[in-house]
């Protein structure tokens, strides 16, 4: 079981980013569609907690799909995740109804990754939430003062952006509901 620690910041220039992190010699990959589809338990609804609460996402991207849980700990970016590829989506999706789940939000985004020693980098521009740059790290140290160090990081940096605290499925639900 892997503990994923992140932080997520809003921007509004995704080439200055790139430009940051490309003089410290971080090369970005090419953009990547991903479609996601988020699932929750059927008791659960926006504005519970989602603390100790599994959530699971079936995502494509080139052609491969991939099925994950997260349950988040300490907050909603400090989740325990397990993560599989698999072959077929339509029968993951039927047999994630079938153990209780429920499609929440659908999340369409362009993806590019690349890793900052051992942080995994992503700018994500995200259809109806926005362009975002993510800082990700496995790690078993405190998730509070990893994403305190990870936030800082990018503040000496010099990066415009504000940090989020949301996941993607409640930005997109958020801004669909406007």
């Amino acid at each position: 079981m892997q503990r994923e620690v992140e932080v997520k910041f809003r921007i509004s220039d995704v080439e200055a980013v790139m430009a940051v992190f490309k003089d410290l010699g971080v090369d970005w990959s090419d953009p990547q569609a991903q479609d996601d589809q988020a699932y929750a338990p059927r008791s659960w609804s926006y504005g519970m907690d989602k603390i100790g609460v599994p959530f699971a996402r079936l995502r494509t991207e080139c052609g491969a799909h991939l099925f994950t849980v997260k349950t988040p700990q300490a907050n909603a970016m400090d989740c325990l995740e397990h993560e599989t590829q698999i072959l077929d989506r339509e029968a993951m999706h039927a047999a994630l109804i079938a153990m209780g789940f429920a499609p929440t939000v659908r999340i369409v985004k362009t993806r590019r990754g690349a890793k900052w020693g051992p942080v995994a980098l992503c700018l994500d521009e995200v259809e109806h939430a926005g362009a975002f740059l993510e800082l990700e790290l496995f790690t078993e140290a405190d998730p509070a003062v990893t994403q305190q160090r990870l936030a800082d990081r990018v503040h000496r940096l010099g990066i415009a952006g504000s940090r989020v605290t949301d996941t993607y499925d409640t930005l997109v639900r958020d801004a669909l509901a406007v």
